[in-house]
């Protein structure tokens, strides 16, 4: 069995007297009266070793912490890339140490209103939408075939998508007479039954204008209200617009799969690095809160940043040369 260069893990420090006897008086309690299992008892050790250690090493007895350093902790092991789960684990098992401290009569001697018993798992942090770049919005929609009735929606679809940042379950609902194509708006109801207008530019007209007078005139049976249709005649399902949209992306040979959500994302997005105002955003997008459009600036920025980041990695791979 070939041997490890790497070094071995240096032992954890030792705990101070009093922490360490009182985690083991409280491991008796979960073992012997809670009948914990042994991997339990382990993970409980592991968890409040960790934390009664980073007490250790701010010089904070145990019977002194509060919550301002459990929070503390519990931002360090995020910090650390510690997965939220994991932090949720560990903050309930603080928790849960202090509980029982409460009920043994130790006396806690810290802050009014700072009890470790009103701990929290921190808010779960907001993973980034992902998005298409223009250049990738572009060939996807310039990929899409309509040379057919079935092509001139698919494209009108996907031009409405990202040119008015619309919701799949929106564009399925959209019947002919919420469209404006003189003045390029569409009517929308979205979540909790909101109405609000939406605006597109001059492609998302063109191509749906197209697909109203010649692809709809082609699929649609009968009186049908509805804007988008499948080749039986009906209205158009969600389900189906998702399948639509994914086989762009791979027709497109994007380098990640696309879906409806994804074009909304990239509208969103590209109106940010276009200086569009975070209100008007929020109107087009149907957000009842400004913080949930404000998540686009993030992504913007972090883009721009990465933009500068490449041209100086080519100005000086160029001036090397």
């Amino acid at each position: 069995m070939p041997s490890s260069n790497a070094p071995p893990e240096a032992p954890p420090a030792p705990l101070p007297r009093a922490s360490r006897e009182v985690l083991d008086r409280y491991l008796g309690h979960l073992e012997h009266v809670r009948r914990r299992s042994e991997h339990t008892i382990r993970n409980y050790r592991h968890d409040l070793g960790g934390f009664l250690r980073f007490l250790a090493e701010r010089e904070t007895p145990y019977d002194e912490a509060g919550r301002t350093d459990g929070r503390s902790y519990l931002s360090a092991l995020r910090n650390a890339s510690v997965a939220d789960g994991s932090v949720k684990r560990i903050a309930t098992t603080i928790r849960g140490f202090y509980g029982w401290l409460d009920n043994e009569g130790v006396e806690l001697k810290n802050e009014p209103g700072d009890s470790m018993l009103r701990l929290r798992f921190p808010i779960p942090r907001k993973r980034l939408p992902k998005f298409l770049t223009t250049t990738e919005a572009e060939a996807l929609l310039a990929g899409a075939d309509d040379g057919t009735p079935s092509g001139q929606r698919d494209r009108a679809i996907l031009e409405l998508l990202y040119g008015a940042g619309l919701r799949v379950s929106e564009v399925a609902d959209l019947d002919v007479r919420h469209l404006d194509l003189a003045n390029r708006q569409v009517r929308v109801t979205g979540k909790g039954d909101k109405t609000r207008i939406c605006l597109y530019g001059e492609p998302a007209r063109d191509a749906l204008r197209r697909y109203l007078e010649d692809g709809r005139t082609h699929l649609v049976k009968g009186a049908q209200a509805a804007l988008f249709v499948n080749r039986s005649g009906g209205r158009l399902s969600a389900r189906s617009i998702q399948t639509i949209v994914r086989n762009a992306g791979v027709q497109a040979a994007l380098r990640q799969p696309v879906h409806p959500h994804m074009l909304r994302h990239s509208f969103a997005t590209h109106l940010i690095e276009g200086n569009a105002d975070l209100r008007i955003v929020q109107h087009l997008l149907g957000h009842s809160s400004p913080d949930t459009t404000q998540i686009y600036t993030t992504v913007a920025h972090r883009r721009q940043a990465g933009l500068v980041t490449d041209a100086l990695a080519k100005a000086r791979t160029v001036e090397r040369r």
